[in-house]
């Protein structure tokens, strides 16, 4: 026991060294100016150059003391230009080392700037809703909406509110909570404004999915924007009441029928676990054909 302790606390010491070196490096890379040679690639044409240069921004964004720095060169809105026109490997770097930068709070305001709600969303469409890419994305988009010209631009976007239902329906369970997280805050920020949207795409089922499947947070965000999204007269509302109505009540139509689904399969998968147990009990000598036998 005293060997593994040691041997544990060794691997930690070890860890924590590698850990410190990396920084040091990324500190060390960028006191020597690597960053004007960077930016430089990151607007050629050649698109190797291009790719290697926003690959190497995801790696040097990842630290928390580099983040303030990266920023300050001026280099967001040339991630940004790369999310519009680079390669498709470029793209998922730059949306990564956005997203890395975006958690140093004063680099919202940067990335808001630039106007990237459109790039964002036109890359969520086009990758799987249950890949890291979709996670990044979605989690961009969960910060940006925080502010008015976030969530105007995500509403202004066509496809944009379907885009992140989507994810919240079919994506890893982090991209669900993202997902649920960012229409939540929209919710939240004026419900009259952002109810319709997200209703018209259907977002019903997969929120009552998310109640029982998703992340302790998902779970509390889900039930929380269920009560956001429950039918009230809105007296500016561009709907009829009885448009809402029939929106909801076709949604909860199929909510109801994903449920019964969903205890079919868990029923099925109970008594597959019983029959399994069951035959484990069985003494291998004593097989059910005995039985019929006697």
């Amino acid at each position: 026991m005293y060997r593994l302790l040691k041997s544990l606390v060794l691997s930690i010491i070890v860890y924590e060294e590698y850990q410190n070196l990396i920084l040091k490096n990324k500190i060390s890379i960028i006191n020597a100016g690597a960053l004007e040679p960077i930016i430089y690639f990151l607007q050629s044409e050649n698109s190797t150059l291009q790719d290697h240069a926003t690959a190497s921004l995801l790696t040097l964004s990842a630290s928390s003391v580099t983040k303030p720095i990266i920023s300050a060169s001026g280099i967001i809105p040339r991630l940004v230009e790369v999310l519009r026109q680079g390669s498709s490997q470029a793209k998922v770097d730059a949306v990564m080392a956005l997203y890395n930068l975006s958690t140093y709070q004063d680099n919202l305001n940067l990335i808001l700037q630039t106007e990237p709600i459109h790039f964002i969303i036109s890359l969520l469409k086009s990758c799987k809703k249950s890949s890291k890419t979709a996670e990044k994305c979605t989690a961009l988009i969960d910060s940006l909406v925080c502010y008015e010209e976030g969530r105007t631009a995500l509403t202004s976007e066509e496809g944009g509110i379907l885009a992140i239902v989507e994810v919240l329906e079919s994506g890893s369970l982090q991209s669900r909570e993202h997902a649920v997280g960012a229409l939540l805050t929209m919710c939240q920020s004026d419900r009259c404004k952002y109810r319709e949207p997200i209703l018209k795409e259907g977002i019903i089922p997969g929120l009552f999915e998310l109640t029982v499947q998703g992340t302790p947070k998902s779970q509390s965000k889900a039930q929380t924007l269920l009560r956001f999204l429950r039918d009230t007269p809105y007296p500016n509302s561009e709907l009829e009441p009885d448009t809402l109505e029939n929106i909801v009540s076709k949604q909860l139509g199929k909510t109801k029928e994903m449920l019964a689904e969903m205890v079919q399969v868990s029923m099925e998968q109970s008594l597959r676990h019983l029959q399994q147990r069951a035959l484990m009990c069985t003494p291998a000598n004593l097989s059910i054909s005995s039985f019929k036998e006697s």
